[in-house]
């Protein structure tokens, strides 16, 4: 068992959590959330030594073998076998002390350490290590090929294959997913549902999360809390808890008003004063409950240009790939305005590659390309942040983009994507992951495009920037075209799906269930072809785009209308709060009341014309809708 008791662990100054006390029972898999930088990270270097608490302990079995992804992989000449295979290190050393043994001729010594091979599985090891690194996407091929010769994304890949080979009571796993396919995904899914020790999973993946976990252990505001259940369990919990925690405050603010309300009305008066001063004890003695505190959730736009062609772009009979090496040939496709396409395939099959080519990163080997009179892509590359540059602050990056803007436009834009004050002029060498995936998405959203091409956008993405994205990419104007493993942020802003196959771009006439269906056939080593529908889906994806053009300002109606209302709703409840309070009724007080009332009268008044916009534009939305069903 895990335990924590009276917990606390600081980073400098900064205090990640603290009191924290809680039990993780072995075999528990564990789902760890919150923002980046809450602490999830230096948690895990408490169980590998590399920092301790502050105050309070954390407690774990002696004997507790404990496994850890690590999260950089310097190059090397070892072959990507050798490497996977050495995170079993009792294996390693067993094998070193038998090589030891032989040349010593220690027979007795030697048969020792052969029970001990045979006891541990030595001998099965390599198998192993060939079905972690071919789960993961490796090819068979690739297994002898050196640690050096794989780009960073693999390399991490190798570095989880490691992890995963170590015989282990507690797993540490750090947003293993970043560099994963969807189907290397399913299978690790697959693989952590099979494991038997414990597991602590840092991730801000939502649908590898509530499958891969069985608790969830959340960061907020220096408090850690462990809730029964995955992540969307957890959230419903959560949700639950502060609704109940905020009732349960406007309870008691209640009773504290009624009790002040009395002491204020009779302390002066003789026959009451014992009542009057018990209460004033009372309300001492009162442990309030506090207010539910919610932070205004991040968000940014992806505003579109204000021009738009249709088609945007149009490729025939086109080959691509690099060199005269074709990957993908007879590729026909056509994007529109207001197309939502996902781009689906194993890996390597030529997803990353096909969006370089729409993206003109890398030239067409053959073909035709026609791009739209308006066309204006950005393009969000899998490895965007390598591209940045890291001596440049966020300032000079958009002031190179558009010199003659003024600086202040600049950091007020700088400001919505979360980057305040010294960040915005300081080099970016020192940022984070996440804050170096904000200024990427943050480039290209300057730009106003409106063809949108993203390649794996949420690497490195804490959970609410995530959110940010999605909804930023539901309110785009332009077209969309995404390759994601992220299962949930494709399900809600996808339209339609690409299969990258067999060297062509084909329509996959099925949705992401039917697709890891088939993922779950090829990890289960069948050997059948995906079960692909060609379909002319022109009139379908037409039908989308007139339907999205329809709603587009029905939609922005509504949107003003819950802002203004929203707007209008804390004045009201101020209002009616004074209204509630005795005094306002005093003579000395009826010019305030009279203006007071008058002000109420106004605001009830413009929130029932906004509540008519909001429900006419609401009912035009549902038979809209209705009409395209």
């Amino acid at each position: 068992m895990l335990s924590f008791e009276n917990a606390q662990l600081r980073r400098g100054k900064k205090i990640l959590f603290d009191n924290a006390n809680l039990r993780i029972h072995s075999g528990d898999r564990v789902g760890v959330v919150g923002r980046n930088g809450c602490g999830k990270s230096s948690l895990f270097k408490v169980f590998t030594g590399g920092l301790s608490t502050d105050s309070g302990e954390i407690h774990w079995p002696k004997n507790w073998r404990i496994a850890l992804m690590a999260q950089e992989l310097q190059s090397s000449d070892v072959c990507a076998l050798d490497y996977v295979l050495a995170g079993d290190a009792l294996r390693s050393q067993l094998l070193n002390d038998l090589a030891d043994a032989e040349v010593k001729h220690d027979e007795k010594r030697i048969a020792a350490i052969h029970a001990e091979l045979d006891n541990t599985e030595a001998w099965t090891a390599p198998t192993r290590a060939a079905k972690l690194l071919s789960g993961l996407g490796f090819e068979v091929l690739k297994h002898e090929n050196k640690v050096a010769s794989f780009s960073g994304g693999w390399r991490v890949r190798l570095n989880l294959a490691r992890a995963l080979m170590m015989p282990s009571d507690l797993l540490l796993l750090d947003e293993p997913t970043n560099h994963l396919d969807m189907d290397a995904i399913a299978w690790l899914e697959n693989w952590l549902q099979a494991y038997q020790g414990s597991l602590l999973l840092v991730s801000h993946d939502r649908d590898f999360l509530d499958a891969a976990t069985t608790k969830t252990l959340w960061f907020e505001r220096k408090d850690l809390r462990l809730f029964n259940g995955n992540y969307e369990s957890a959230l419903l919990q959560k949700t639950e808890q502060l609704a109940q925690q905020q009732a349960e405050h406007e309870k008691q603010q209640a009773q504290i008003a009624h009790m002040q309300d009395f002491v204020r009305r009779f302390k002066a008066k003789a026959s009451k004063a014992k009542q009057a001063q018990s209460r004033v004890k009372a309300l001492e003695r009162m442990q309030q409950v506090q207010a539910v505190r919610l932070e205004s959730p991040f968000t940014f736009s992806l505003p579109s240009s204000e021009k738009m062609s249709d088609p945007l772009l149009v490729v025939n009979e086109a080959a691509i790939g690099y060199g005269d090496k074709a990957l993908i040939e007879n590729l026909n496709l056509t994007i529109r305005s207001g197309d939502r396409i996902g781009v689906l395939g194993v890996n390597g099959a030529g997803k990353s590659t096909l969006l370089k080519t729409l993206a003109a990163e890398i030239p067409m080997l053959t073909g035709k390309r026609n791009e739209g009179e308006h066309l204006k892509i950005g393009y969000f590359a899998q490895h965007q942040m390598e591209a940045l540059d890291l001596n440049a602050s966020p300032l000079t990056q958009l002031k190179r983009l558009t010199p003659a803007v003024t600086e202040q436009s600049i950091r007020t834009f700088l400001g919505s994507f979360d980057f305040q004050e010294e960040a915005v002029a300081d080099s970016i060498h020192h940022f984070s992951g996440g804050e170096k995936a904000r200024l990427a998405l943050a480039l290209i959203a300057w730009q106003k495009p409106n063809l949108l091409i993203l390649d794996e956008p949420t690497n490195h993405l804490d959970m609410e920037v995530r959110d940010a994205l999605l909804l930023a990419m539901q309110q785009f104007e332009g077209a969309v075209l995404l390759v994601s493993h992220d299962r949930y942020l494709l399900r809600h802003t996808v339209d339609d799906f690409w299969l990258v196959a067999n060297g062509q771009v084909l329509n996959y006439d099925g949705d992401l269930a039917d697709y890891q269906k088939h993922l779950s056939q090829i990890n289960a080593n069948d050997e059948s072809t995906p079960s692909i529908k060609i379909d002319d889906k022109k009139a379908k994806r037409q039908q989308a785009a007139e339907l999205r053009t329809q709603l587009a300002p029905l939609k922005k109606v509504v949107t003003l209308a819950e802002k203004s209302m929203a707007k209008i709703e804390p004045k009201l409840v101020a209002i009616e709060q004074r209204l509630a309070d005795p005094s306002i009724y005093e003579q000395s007080n009826k010019d305030e009341l009279k203006t007071l009332l008058k002000q109420q009268g106004e605001l009830k008044e413009a929130m029932e014309e906004h509540e008519i916009e909001w429900m006419d534009a609401v009912e035009q939305l549902e038979q809209a809708e209705a009409a395209y069903s």
